[in-house]
C-alpha cells in the first residue's frame, strides 16, 4: 500500500496484456486504488472486456488494440493513451508467452524470432515509447515482467523463453540506472509458476513438477503479482529501481 492516502488517484497506468492473466489482475487491483488503466492488448476484446470491469469502480479507463512486436502500433497507443487522461504514470509489460515448449535441439528459427519479438521487443518498444514523456514529467514508474526460470534455464522445455526473459532482466536493469537520474524508476518481477492461462501450454507432467519444486505446494495467483506490481509503484517504494523481485513461493529455482 502507499504511504499517501489515495495516491494513485487521478494517476495513469497503461498495462500491456491486460486483457487476461497478470495484467488483467493488476487491472483491477488499480482500478481500485482509483488510478486510470488503459489496458492494452492484442485482443482487442478482451481489453475492452477488462477495461469495462475498470470502470465499474467509478475509475477511468481505455481499451488500446496493440501489437508491441510492431513500433508503429506502439507508438500510436502511447498517443492514445495520453491523449485520453493527459499523462502515463506507470507502465507494467504483462504481455509475454513461451509461445509452445520446446527441447533445446528443436528450437526452430521461428520460434526462437517470435519469442524474442514478444518478450523483449515488445518491452523495448514500450519502454523506449513512453520514457521521453515520463522524461518531461519527471516521474514515472515502468514494471516489466521477468521469470524465474531465468536463473534456472529452462532445461527441456524453455530454453528460449528463459533467455528472453533474462534479456528482459538486463533491459530493466540498463534503463533503471540510465535515467534514475530524471525521476524514472524501472523494476522487473520474475515469478515462479503462476495460476494463468499461460500454463495450458504445460503437459499437466510439467505443471505437477514446477509445482512440487514450490514450498508452499501451489501456483501463485495474478493477484499475488499484481498487489507487488501495485507496491513498486507506489511512494511506499521509492528506493528500489534496477532489481528484479522474486515471487515464487520459495521454489528452488535459483
Amino acid at each position: 500500500m502507499p504511504k499517501t492516502p489515495d495516491y494513485f488517484q487521478n494517476r495513469t497506468i497503461l498495462i500491456t496484456g491486460g486483457a487476461s492473466g497478470i495484467g488483467r489482475a493488476t487491472a483491477m487491483i488499480f482500478a481500485r486504488e482509483g488510478a486510470n488503466v488503459i489496458v492494452a492488448d492484442i485482443d482487442a476484446a478482451g481489453a475492452e472486456a477488462t477495461a469495462a470491469e475498470v470502470r465499474k469502480s467509478n475509475t477511468g479507463a481505455e481499451a488500446i488494440a496493440v501489437d508491441v512486436t510492431d513500433r508503429p502500433s506502439v507508438d500510436a497507443m502511447i498517443t492514445r493513451g495520453i491523449e485520453a487522461f493527459g499523462h502515463i504514470d506507470f507502465l507494467f509489460n504483462s504481455a509475454g508467452a513461451a509461445g509452445r515448449r520446446s527441447s533445446f535441439l528443436d528450437i526452430d528459427a521461428e520460434l526462437w524470432r517470435k519469442t524474442y519479438a514478444l518478450n523483449v521487443d515488445g518491452i523495448f518498444n514500450t519502454m523506449q515509447s513512453v520514457l521521453p514523456h515520463m522524461i518531461e514529467n519527471n516521474h514515472g514508474v515502468i514494471v516489466n515482467i521477468a521469470s524465474m526460470a531465468h536463473r534456472r534455464g529452462g532445461p527441456g522445455h524453455s530454453t528460449h523463453y528463459a533467455s528472453a526473459k533474462g534479456a528482459v532482466v538486463t533491459l530493466t536493469m540498463g534503463v533503471a540506472r540510465e535515467f534514475v537520474d530524471r525521476g524514472i524508476r524501472a523494476l522487473s518481477i520474475s515469478p515462479g509458476p503462476i495460476d494463468t492461462a499461460f500454463q495450458a501450454i504445460s503437459s499437466p507432467e510439467l505443471k505437477q513438477r514446477m509445482t512440487d519444486d514450490v514450498p508452499m505446494k501451489r501456483m501463485g495467483t495474478p493477484e499475488e503479482i499484481g498487489e507487488m506490481v501495485l507496491f513498486m509503484c507506489s511512494d511506499a517504494c521509492e528506493y528500489m529501481t534496477a532489481d528484479t523481485v522474486y515471487i515464487n513461493g520459495g521454489g528452488g529455482f535459483r
